[in-house]
Formats: C-alpha cells, sequence, structure tokens
C-alpha cells in the first residue's frame, strides 16, 4: 500500500469518508445455540451466579479482578447491584439455555463511541463455564453485537501482564497481542502491568466465519471433544 502524504509531505492515515460514530450497546439479549446473555439482574441472577462461583475450591479466580472473591451471599448481592447500576462498564450474565442457570458475567466497558473502540473486560467465569463452548460462544455474541450491529472498529482484550490465563485467551479467540503498559494501574495493594489485544473490523469477518465453524454441532463429537480447534478454524479462514 503506498503511504498517503500531506502538502507538507507528512506521512498521513487513509482517509475515512463513510465513517460515522458507532451506537451505544443497548439491553437487548443475545442468544446463540448453547447461551444467552443478558444485562446484570440482581434479583434474577445473584443467588445462581452466587452459588456458582461457590462451587470453586477457593478464591484463585477472582486474583487478578479488583474485587472478590466474597465471602458471603449478602456481599456479593451488593456488588452485582453496583454492576447492574453502571453504564460503563456495561455488565451481562451469562445464562446456560440448558439449564436456565447465570454461570458468569463479563462486561462491555471504555466505551467510546466517537472512535468506535470498545473493550470486553470484567470476565468472571465460574469453573461450569470455563472451558466449555458456552464460553466461547459468549465472547462470540459480543462480537457479533459490537462489529456487526453497533459499528466499532476495534475491539479490546486487556489484562494484567501476569494472567496467563487470560492472555491465552485472548489469543484464543483472536486478539492480537499489542504489547505492555508499564505501571498502568493498581489493585488490591499491588502493581499491573497491562498487556493489551485487539481485534479489528477488517479482520472480523476471517473470525466470525471461523467461530461459527468451531460452535457448529459437527464439529464435536459423540463425547462432546472438538474436532478442530478454535484457533485452526480461525486460521483455514484468514487470507
Amino acid at each position: 500500500m503506498v503511504q498517503r502524504v500531506n502538502e507538507y509531505g507528512q506521512a498521513i492515515g487513509e482517509p475515512m469518508p463513510q465513517w460515522q460514530p458507532a451506537r451505544a450497546p443497548g439491553d437487548q439479549p443475545m442468544t446463540g445455540r448453547y447461551c444467552r446473555l443478558e444485562r446484570v439482574d440482581v434479583e434474577r441472577h445473584a443467588d445462581d451466579l452466587y452459588e456458582a462461583y461457590s462451587a470453586a475450591p477457593d478464591g484463585r479466580d477472582w486474583t487478578y479482578l479488583p474485587v472478590g472473591p466474597f465471602d458471603t451471599r449478602e456481599a456479593y448481592r451488593d456488588f452485582l447491584t453496583s454492576c447492574a447500576a453502571s453504564p460503563d462498564p456495561l455488565h451481562h450474565t451469562v445464562i446456560d439455555l440448558a439449564t436456565g442457570k447465570a454461570i458468569g458475567t463479563l462486561s462491555l466497558m471504555r466505551i467510546d463511541k466517537a472512535n468506535g473502540v470498545i473493550e470486553v473486560g470484567f470476565v468472571v467465569f465460574s469453573q461450569r463455564l470455563q472451558k466449555t463452548r458456552m464460553a466461547t460462544e459468549s465472547l462470540f455474541l459480543l462480537m457479533q453485537r459490537v462489529f456487526d450491529e453497533l459499528g466499532y472498529r476495534r475491539f479490546e482484550w486487556k489484562c494484567d501482564a501476569l494472567n496467563a490465563p487470560s492472555r491465552a485467551a485472548a489469543a484464543r479467540f483472536g486478539f492480537t497481542y499489542e504489547g505492555i503498559f508499564r505501571q498502568a494501574v493498581t489493585y488490591k495493594g499491588r502493581n499491573r502491568d497491562t498487556a493489551w489485544f485487539s481485534i479489528i473490523d477488517s479482520e472480523w469477518p476471517a473470525l466470525r466465519a471461523g467461530f461459527a465453524q468451531w460452535l457448529d454441532e459437527a464439529n464435536f463429537d459423540a463425547q462432546g471433544t472438538q474436532r478442530r480447534t478454535l484457533q485452526a478454524c480461525i486460521a483455514a479462514q484468514r487470507p
């Protein structure tokens, strides 16, 4: 691609004459084959979520989050109340369609409509959700909303640079690693260097096709084991 320059001979970015600001996320549920995402509701979701999180043998799932773990149902309910009232982060509950139970949460956050940038964050998946088709589908449903419905250009994933499982998940979901922001924030009395990942809109068609292929029932044998990995499905769709 030929680099554009202005009248002073300075390199400049590509023009965007058709760009319109992205839209704000709404409250409509997102339903897939295995799960549904809906806005956090304390009365409908708090008990299910607390029970799902309490089934874990220890508090390691909360290590890299700024809150938790929660020792009592009341403490978690108070936290979820603040989540339900928040416009950004905009918290969603993951509902298992097979049981109707709430088994995790995740959010859309740092919503920048003018520039078309949005982040997925505050991912709190119970052990009933981790490493399931529902976990993958929940990210896919958010991506569909972000790119296909709302018109964002960039979808971000950020995590503590020491959070190896989160970094591995970002790579599996097709995010591109961009680097480390050193001493970016503090939480729980400690430093956080932040690892940045992103997906941009030009990458989305291949990712969408790869996710759809992986999530298809035909990709799983009678025991529920995947025939092809998500990364292989995505790689097959990329030019």
